[in-house]
């Protein structure tokens, strides 16, 4: 029978590569995929988005084998495999490539890649003389270009996804789901890996992207599919397909693509805040600009530039080596990151799980634990009831989706958890906010909210500064952008006044 190709009209003889079919899946009576069917055919590059929560991670489980639906089917090649073992997907060609890539650090990049091939066959004894060639074939395959004999350690988060890519190909890889494969890259190792994935294709191996990032969907993939509530509204091929239109399927709603209106800035007669001639050792040099009251300023750059470091910096993490800070015209001796929240400055880091969160901890203790000095009675003492109703009144006003503020924080998706941190240091009434890499992760809904809060927050006239990777992002909440290359800040445009464009090429050039 002759099955339709999505992809430019084609038509193939073939079954589909994978095909589930009304797949359903429950956890403690609360639905997580209802009905979903999903094909991917050979070759072809799918996308598979929705928000966090939306049945994405169920499915994925399901196809590998990890878990078992509650009904429905699950065919490879047109062939039944709904209760084979993980071991056997394996066997078929599937593989998952996850966030952590699951790597043995302490291992070779050529171990990491020849290794799992052989433990899977259940070899005893195995042989580096003929497992090298093996993972070298691989890594030529997808044109790594780095040392294999290096521990997985000393890698880089690409280099560490070409091994992962390496090893699926080892184990004869036909369908590689990649989840959330671009989420610490920068626009370069984004633009090599779309590279290795159209080369593969070409091959004959597909793929299924998953990915919150909208302008990468559609850059690489030839279809897509939208899981929400774990139901699938939508499939259709990429082609004619708009942004808005993905958004609207993954939320319900229609979430905004434009640059938020912004009115003319008047001069301050002091800035928010000032930096002058601020270094540090070898990470940043002589780093110069202002921040004005309600002013959204962005931050771009390569990972490396040194624009991590100089926000980190004005935070006290540690303090610049030479330099000057004032905040509303008054000197900042910066010692510490105590001298920083003395000045009413915050810091919103990107990684959320490790540097902004106290995942142990409730809810309502992550987002107080800034401000129980005014939380506390005249007796000294801060009462439940208190606590919990700051608490309230900031998971009200940032929409934090909870059913109680009294679970764990872990509790929370990526981003739920992001705005758990917003709410801790906007509780503060900080005067200067700097976010880092604040919607990294999560799904375009809490990005669009995200940036409703920074919206907000400019408004009541807090100085702003937001470093992201995402220019679109920058584009759509800045007024000005600063782009960084090797810790020295190399351009200053007005948003207004400048294109996509125009600022990405300056990006660019600092990979040159």
């Amino acid at each position: 029978m002759q099955v339709s190709d999505p992809r430019e009209g084609r038509a193939s003889l073939a079954p589909a590569l994978l095909r589930t079919v009304e797949m359903d899946k429950a956890y403690a009576g609360a639905k997580a995929l209802s009905g979903v069917t999903i094909e991917v055919q050979a070759g072809e590059v799918l996308a598979l988005a929705g928000e966090n929560g939306s049945g994405k991670s169920t499915l994925i489980k399901i196809i590998a084998g990890v878990e078992s639906p509650d009904a429905g089917s699950l065919f490879i090649d047109g062939v039944d495999w709904t209760r084979r073992s993980p071991v056997e997907r394996i066997e078929a060609g599937v593989q998952i490539i996850y966030q952590d890539f699951a790597l043995f650090p302490n291992l070779s990049a050529a171990e990491n890649i020849w290794l799992p091939y052989q433990m899977h066959r259940r070899r005893r004894l195995v042989s580096r003389g003929d497992g090298r060639p093996v993972a070298k074939r691989a890594f030529d395959e997808i044109g790594g270009a780095f040392d294999l004999d290096l521990p997985v350690s000393q890698l880089s988060v690409s280099q560490k996804q070409l091994v992962a890519i390496a090893r699926a190909l080892v184990h004869d890889a036909r369908l590689l789901i990649m989840d959330e494969p671009t989420t610490a890259l920068t626009h370069r190792e984004v633009q090599h890996l779309f590279a290795i994935i159209r080369r593969l294709a070409g091959q004959g191996i597909s793929f299924v992207f998953v990915s919150h990032k909208l302008q990468e969907v559609a850059e690489i993939c030839e279809r897509v599919i939208v899981l929400r509530n774990g139901r699938k509204t939508l499939d259709r091929p990429m082609a004619g397909l708009r942004e808005a239109e993905i958004a609207h399927a993954m939320t319900g709603r229609d979430i905004g693509m434009e640059r938020y209106p912004r009115s003319p800035r008047l001069p301050d007669a002091a800035p928010r805040l000032a930096v002058r001639q601020l270094s540090h050792a070898r990470e940043y040099r002589n780093v110069s600009f202002t921040l004005g009251a309600g002013e959204v300023l962005g931050l771009a750059g390569l990972l490396g530039s040194g624009r991590t470091a100089v926000v980190k910096g004005i935070f006290g993490l540690p303090p610049p080596d030479s330099g000057e800070i004032e905040v509303d015209g008054r000197p900042l001796v910066l010692r510490s990151v105590a001298d920083a929240l003395a000045a009413d400055i915050a810091y919103v880091p990107e990684d959320r799980l490790t540097e902004g969160l106290f995942l142990n901890f409730s809810i309502s203790d992550n987002i107080v634990v800034r401000t129980l000095d005014r939380l506390m009675s005249p007796a000294g003492w801060i009462t439940a009831s208190r606590k919990r109703n700051e608490a309230k009144r900031w998971i009200e006003r940032l929409a934090i989706k909870t059913q109680s503020p009294d679970l764990p924080v872990s509790s929370l998706s990526g981003g739920n958890q992001q705005r758990v941190v917003l709410a801790r240091w906007i509780a503060a009434h900080p005067r200067v906010l700097i976010l880092n890499r604040p919607t990294v992760g999560v799904d375009v809904g809490s990005k669009s909210g995200i940036h409703d809060i920074i919206m907000e927050l400019a408004a009541e006239g807090v100085g702003v500064i937001v470093v992201s990777d995402d220019l679109p992002e920058l584009m759509r909440v800045c007024d000005r952008i600063l782009v960084m290359r090797n810790g020295a800040v190399v351009a200053e445009r007005r948003v207004e006044a400048s294109s996509e464009t125009e600022i990405m090429r300056i990006v660019s050039e600092s990979a040159s």
